[in-house]
């Protein structure tokens, strides 16, 4: 846990990091990484979420140096005592960390989610509508999560014990 204020939560998690995935059943089968090691394969990831938010903001890097911003769409945090909860909801957005544009991601999946009626009755409608919300904050230089751009991941992380990812 990298800060808690009871607004926005910023964990990292460092490469190395075990992770653990839910046994129940899902809407889509098994949890998509079942089939990797299970553990964080990339680089760190700074994962920051403010509650109420429909997305988390990613800060990814490369070779020690901020890569970029990517932002996952899911449903809002939902604390629990264990830590946090949340689902993810198929569509991502890239953002270059120098600012030069954004790209989507996996928009392929979100539409065949759609298709197969794989969300709630207007869920979708809520994630484009999170989405070009995002989009307008990018757009306009209003990206409260630029205050992360200088924070850096320790030299040596601390790798805990596990991460569930159960959802």
């Amino acid at each position: 846990m990298v800060a808690d204020d009871g607004v926005t939560l910023a964990a990292y998690l460092a490469q190395g990091t075990p992770l653990t995935f839910g046994g129940g059943s899902f809407t889509w089968g098994l949890h998509p990484w079942v089939r990797f090691d299970h553990f964080w394969q990339s680089e760190g990831v700074l994962q920051l979420q403010r509650a109420g938010d429909g997305y988390a903001v990613w800060a990814r890097w490369r070779d020690g140096r901020l890569a970029d911003w990517y932002v996952n769409f899911q449903h809002p945090m939902r604390r629990t005592e264990l830590g946090f909860d949340t689902l993810d909801q198929e569509l991502d957005l890239v953002i270059a960390a120098d600012g030069s544009g954004y790209t989507w991601k996996d928009v392929d999946h979100f539409e065949e989610r759609v298709r197969q009626s794989g969300f709630a009755p207007g869920e979708a409608e809520a994630v484009r509508a999170t989405a070009d919300e995002v989009v307008s904050l990018v757009e306009r230089g209003n990206c409260w999560w630029e205050q992360w751009r200088d924070w850096q991941p320790p030299a040596v992380p601390e790798v805990p014990a596990a991460v569930a990812l159960t959802g």
